[in-house]
């Protein structure tokens, strides 16, 4: 089926005959070769000139009897001199592997993005590997060419791929799981970790294949005592590494009854499962909790191997004290492209750990998700709709001692911190999120495709840090030389929150000043942190003054000022030069540690950027401060997000790696990181005038945004950049608010207006996602993003205009 035939001559090389077409998608085979002899008023001079200025070497014969190629320049002296030369003749057979994914892999190229053609390289020497990643780059393809923007993912992860997830479970090991009992992670790692700060349990054993990436502090305390106490440490978590084969397992439980276990399983012990039986059954009778890893044992195969666990919850529910852990890796294209998914049929647990990855990473790469859930996606279309109804499961119906619950510090937060709000339905517009969903601009679009689309690409290629030092001078003044340490990230968030560890461990204070972002404050309190709040002023825009943070500073040991700048997050306004040399003065007066957020500037409307160059030398901070930075809004990416930290103190940099469980951005995101910073270093007109023409969409929509609050009764605080302002319900509070119909829920709905419910309020009323001032940290003050799609933006003028109407 579509087999073309060539003749083709071989003077480029027979080599590169054949991978003209293999670089297209071709699987290639040659049919019959002879010499034919080259024309004597044929000039090869340009062939010559051609191998003169570049290493590729032409190919012809002398006469027809010649078995050894020589080149252009040989052969151009030999005619010369009077002697006959030839060239290969070849016939080639070429079938178009997977010919309606290749046609939309190059509908897309042809669709403004023809500068990147040369860079996709579709030879395989394995059939597999073809199978898996042309199927992605096509629906990668039509992803970027369709949509204008990523779309909303609540911070359990994507809802397609998890049902996708789900789907196969299904399908393939007659498992019946839904979105609801599946929460994405970026790793392995992160989710065990993440996990075990949720239940801080004393004592946890855990797999010895398992604990790599965990905090080095937990592998070295020997904090056993009072392990059966029903008061968890707030502080001290011992892990002790245990052998993964079973029956080794439960003795150490048995004999150390610890409050969590993870474990994986010996292969012997995954066919059948007998070994997770007598695992749940162990965990169960002295209330341990359980996570059991099959990251080893799940294969992403239209014929997967028999799996003992998936065979116990084909026929039995998952016990609400066990939940299941399973790392992606095993794909065929990119060893190290991985994410996680954590298996729990409790629906506390499903939601806590859908909190803790929005707290402790921020999201799980999109990009990542659209790989797996494209590869799980192509295993459900070769299977056949199962019409039969699925079988009722049994119950764990086992009586369960008490089990330990979540960290105190975990159920303060977890109740109390303005999170994401459940939207299944996609129904509800989210003025409450750090992400752009105006159009991406096309050299972004253009470096996501090419990242994927590149092969066997050099270590030099995906070496971000030359770009970013000429990046944080340019932008900022920010110092660094050979001493200064990169790290990287899938996100800000995950880097910020390894920063409050390091001030933890230090014994520091975190100091916010009222008005910083408030899912970083939420999971600075997550984590245990001592927090100091410094007060800000609204006659000074909130913004943190020399004044008030030396009042501060003077009472408190061992400080770490947070600082988000240029761009202020919440507020959109911006710390001058000026203001930020003063406010840095002051920390260098009492050394202070400084976290400098930029992770939120970028998009100022009328602003140069900073210049602390100076100030650095003058004041000696570059071993005190931390530059904590990110791409996406910058370049308005939306889904495609990179982080980067910036510190010079080596102490601090290894206290850092002593927290090792980071989730790191792939290659293809390194990749195009740097083909995008590099745009912006030469100064490339296509991205430079994207970005400065969507600044000016937020700049307008900012103004609109303003005018319409006032005109409802809000007090409005002008911003200067990016994609957030605050604002101050004043004519509101106190009124009642009386709903027949929840937009919500349906319900009935009747409250006195305060800072506490407006958030609420306006929800049910209207159907728009806000933050409170419980995440601004600013009283009485309300955040708006105005970084929406443009129909999105207009209903939530809307439905401003509406809540004063029910409301008045």
């Amino acid at each position: 089926m579509g087999i073309m035939i060539f003749n083709m001559g071989g003077r480029p090389g027979q080599a590169v005959c054949k991978r003209l077409f293999e670089r297209r998608g071709f699987h290639v085979n040659k049919l019959w070769q002879t010499k034919v002899i080259q024309a004597a008023d044929t000039d090869i001079s340009a062939l010559v000139e051609i191998e003169k200025n570049s290493p590729h070497r032409f190919e012809f014969f002398m006469g027809l009897a010649g078995d050894q190629p020589i080149c252009a320049r040989t052969a151009w002296a030999y005619g010369e001199a009077g002697g006959r030369i030839s060239h290969a003749l070849s016939v080639y057979s070429c079938q178009l592997r997977q010919p309606n994914q290749v046609k939309m892999i190059f509908e897309f190229l042809q669709n403004g993005f023809q500068e990147i053609s040369s860079s996709l390289d579709l030879s395989f020497e394995d059939d597999s590997v073809a199978d898996e990643k042309i199927p992605f780059l096509a629906y990668l393809a039509n992803v970027l060419k369709e949509s204008s923007f990523f779309p909303y993912e609540p911070p359990a992860g994507s809802i397609r791929f998890r049902n996708l997830i789900a789907g196969f479970m299904k399908t393939y090991h007659h498992t019946p799981l839904t979105t609801d009992n599946i929460v994405i992670f970026p790793s392995r790692a992160v989710a065990i970790e993440n996990a075990l700060r949720l239940f801080s349990p004393r004592l946890a054993i855990i797999d010895e294949n398992l604990t790599r990436h965990l905090p080095r502090q937990w592998l070295t305390s020997l904090n056993i005592e009072n392990a059966e106490t029903d008061q968890p440490s707030a502080d001290v978590l011992t892990v002790i590494e245990a052998p993964r084969q079973s029956d080794l397992m439960i003795e150490l439980i048995k004999k150390l009854k610890p409050q969590v276990v993870v474990t994986g399983m010996a292969q012997f012990e995954a066919i059948t499962s007998s070994a997770f039986e007598h695992l749940l059954d162990t965990t169960r009778a002295i209330g341990s909790r359980l996570f059991l890893d099959i990251s080893d044992h799940f294969e992403l195969s239209s014929l997967p191997s028999p799996n003992g666990v998936f065979k116990y919850l084909a026929g039995t529910s998952l016990p609400s004290h066990a939940a299941i852990i399973c790392g992606l890796l095993k794909n065929q294209v990119y060893s190290d492209l991985e994410v996680a998914f954590v298996i729990s049929e409790e629906e506390s647990i499903f939601k806590a750990l859908s909190k803790t990855v929005e707290l402790l990473e921020g999201n799980t790469a999109l990009i990542s998700q659209y790989y797996y859930g494209c590869i799980l996606y192509e295993l459900l279309a070769f299977q056949l709709a199962d019409r039969h109804p699925s079988p009722e499961r049994g119950c764990d119906k086992a009586e369960t001692v008490e089990m330990i619950g979540f960290s105190s510090s975990a159920i303060s937060v977890l109740d109390t911190a303005e999170l994401s709000i459940d939207d299944k339905e996609n129904s509800l517009l989210h003025m409450d999120v750090d992400q752009s969903f105006l159009p991406i601009p096309s050299p972004i679009k253009a470096a996501i495709f090419e990242s994927f689309a590149r092969q066997n690409m050099a270590e030099s290629e995906t070496d971000v840090a030359p770009s970013l030092r000429e990046f944080i001078k340019a932008a900022y003044g920010f110092p660094s030389d050979s001493n200064t340490e990169f790290i990287y990230s899938d996100c800000p968030q995950s880097l910020f929150n390894k920063l409050v560890l390091c001030c933890i461990h230090e014994g520091g204070t975190l100091c916010f000043p009222s008005g910083s972002n408030g899912n970083y404050v939420s999971a600075a309190k997550f984590l245990k942190a001592n927090i100091v709040d410094i007060p800000t002023e609204s006659e000074l825009g909130f913004k943190l003054t020399e004044n008030a943070l030396t009042n501060v500073l003077q009472t408190v040991k061992k400080p770490w000022v947070y600082i988000s700048g240029p761009t202020i997050n919440p507020t959109g306004l911006i710390y001058s030069n000026e203001e930020i040399e003063s406010i840095l003065s002051s920390c260098a007066k009492f050394g202070a540690r400084v976290v400098l957020d930029t992770s939120f500037s970028g998009l100022e409307f009328n602003f140069e950027g900073w210049d602390l160059e100076d100030s650095f030398r003058k004041l000696n901070l570059d071993l005190r401060v931390c530059l904590l930075g990110g791409l996406s809004l910058k370049m308005l990416a939306g889904g495609f997000t990179f982080g980067f930290l910036v510190m010079a103190d080596p102490c601090l940099v290894d206290e850092l790696y002593s927290f090792s469980g980071l989730s790191k951005p792939h290659s293809t995101v390194k990749y195009a990181t740097k083909k995008l910073l590099g745009h912006r270093e030469q100064k490339a007109g296509n991205l430079l005038d994207a970005i400065g023409k969507q600044k000016q969409i937020l700049g307008n929509r900012s103004k609109r945004l303003k005018e319409t609050l006032e005109g409802c009764g809000w007090d409005v605080l002008e911003p200067c950049a990016g994609v957030s302002m605050v604002a101050k319900p004043s004519a509101y509070v106190s009124k009642i608010i009386k709903l027949d119909h929840s937009y919500k829920d349906a319900s009935v709905y009747e409250a006195k207006i305060a800072d506490s419910n407006i958030r609420e309020a306006i929800l049910r009323a209207t159907g728009l996602c806000i933050n409170s001032s419980s995440w601004t940290g600013i009283p009485g003050y309300c955040r708006f993003t105005v970084a929406l799609t443009d129909s999105e933006f207009e209903k939530a003028l809307d439905c401003i205009v509406k809540f004063k109407d029910i409301v008045f």
